[in-house]
C-alpha cells in the first residue's frame, strides 16, 4: 500500500487546483475531477443503502464488492492512461443483474423512487450513478477513456434499480407505481 496520510490538509487545493493520482495538478472543476466525483459521491450513496439493516445479505454482497469496484474506477478516472476496469466487472454486475431480476414480475408500471427507506435510498444511489456515467461521457469528448467505464456505470445503475425493486418489495411489499390519473 502507498504512503499513508498522516496530515489530511495539504494547502494544495487553495488555489482551485488538485492533484491527479499521476501527479499532474488540474482545476477542481474540470471534466476529470466531476467525473471522479461523482463516481465518489455514487459510492457513498451505496454506503447510504448498506446502513439499513432491511438490506438482505446477497445484495449487501453485491453492494458492498460494487464499493470497491467503484474505488477502482475512480482510480482510473483520476489516473490518466491508468486500466482497471474490464469486461469481467461487467459480466459480473450482468450476472447480479440476470440473478435478481427474475424474481421480480415483468414492469407494466413507471415506478416512483420509493417503496421503503432503503429502497428510497437506492434509487438515489442509481440517479447518482446515472450522473458519474454522463460526467464520464463528458471526460470522453475531450480525453481518452475505455468504453468499460461506461458500460460499468450503465450496468450498475441499471441493477441499482432493481435493487430498488427488490428492497421495496422486502420492506413494504410492493413498489410505489406511478399513476398517471390519481
Amino acid at each position: 500500500m502507498g504512503n499513508r496520510l498522516s496530515k489530511i490538509y495539504t494547502r494544495t487545493g487553495d488555489d482551485g487546483t488538485t492533484g491527479l493520482g499521476d501527479g499532474t495538478r488540474t482545476a477542481k472543476n474540470s471534466a476529470r475531477v466531476e467525473a471522479y466525483g461523482t463516481v465518489d459521491e455514487a459510492n457513498s450513496a451505496i454506503g447510504v443503502v448498506l446502513s439499513y439493516d432491511s438490506v438482505p445479505d446477497r445484495l449487501r454482497e453485491v453492494l458492498t464488492d460494487i464499493q470497491h469496484d467503484l474505488f477502482e474506477l475512480g482510480g482510473e478516472l483520476c489516473i490518466p492512461g491508468h486500466s482497471a476496469i474490464t469486461d469481467a466487472y461487467i459480466e459480473k454486475l450482468e450476472a447480479a443483474l440476470d440473478e435478481q431480476n427474475q424474481t421480480l414480475p415483468p414492469l407494466k408500471d413507471f415506478i416512483l423512487p420509493g417503496g421503503g427507506k432503503a429502497a428510497a435510498a437506492c434509487h438515489m444511489a442509481r440517479t447518482i450513478v446515472r450522473r458519474a456515467e454522463r460526467r464520464a461521457a463528458t471526460l470522453g469528448d475531450t480525453e481518452d477513456t475505455r468504453p468499460e467505464l461506461l458500460k460499468y456505470l450503465n450496468r450498475l445503475s441499471d441493477l441499482l434499480f432493481v435493487f430498488a425493486r427488490v428492497l421495496a418489495r422486502e420492506e413494504t411489499g410492493q413498489e410505489v407505481l406511478w399513476s398517471r390519473n390519481r
